[in-house]
This record gives C-alpha cells, structure tokens and sequence, in this order.
C-alpha cells in the first residue's frame, strides 16, 4: 500500500497567541470567472506548532495531518523565514512626537 500524498502550504502566520496553535493565510491567486481578472484569496489555517518559535510575519510551510480539534488539521513542518520585527520602545515614540510638535 502507497503512502497517501499530503498536501503542503506556504503562508504567513497572522496569529500566534493560542497555545501549541497558530493562524496562517495562504495566498491562493484565482481568475475572475467573467472578467479574467487575477484575484487574491486568503485562506486561513489553523496549524500545530511544537517546539518552533514562531511570532506573527513569519513565513511557514504547513501539512496536511490527522484532525487534532474542531478546525485544526494542519501541523507546521518548518519556519521558510522569519518576519521583521521592528523593535520600538514605548518612550521612543513619545519623543519622536515631542520633537514633532515643536
């Protein structure tokens, strides 16, 4: 018996505050079926994280597994990249507007 062939998605995580789970939109290009025009569809996926360290803007590759909850059937196989992180301090931006005003 052949092993079955799972099915792999590359997106971007939008959320990562649940536990063990992150939220990821696949960009899925599609035709108008009137106009022909191209579209961009977002799908969202929820995905089994373990032991990676992701955060929201990361690029992720996603499988097809077992159901492990209501909605979520789709384990994350590995971080493609890893987003940009601006790092700004809280009094730093009160500053910045401080000098803009004057």
């Amino acid at each position: 018996m052949e092993p079955t062939r799972r099915k792999v998605r590359v997106g971007k995580i939008i959320s990562a505050k649940m536990q063990k789970t992150v939220v990821i939109g696949v960009e899925l290009p599609q035709r108008h079926p009137l106009y022909g025009k191209r579209l961009r569809k977002t799908v969202k996926y929820k995905a089994h994280v373990e032991g990676l360290k992701c955060k929201p803007g990361d690029t992720v590759r996603i499988i097809e597994t077992r159901p492990l909850s209501k909605e979520k059937c789709w384990r994350v196989l590995a971080i493609v990249r890893k987003g940009e992180t601006i790092g700004v301090k809280p009094g730093e931006i009160a500053e910045e507007i401080s000098e803009q005003k004057k």
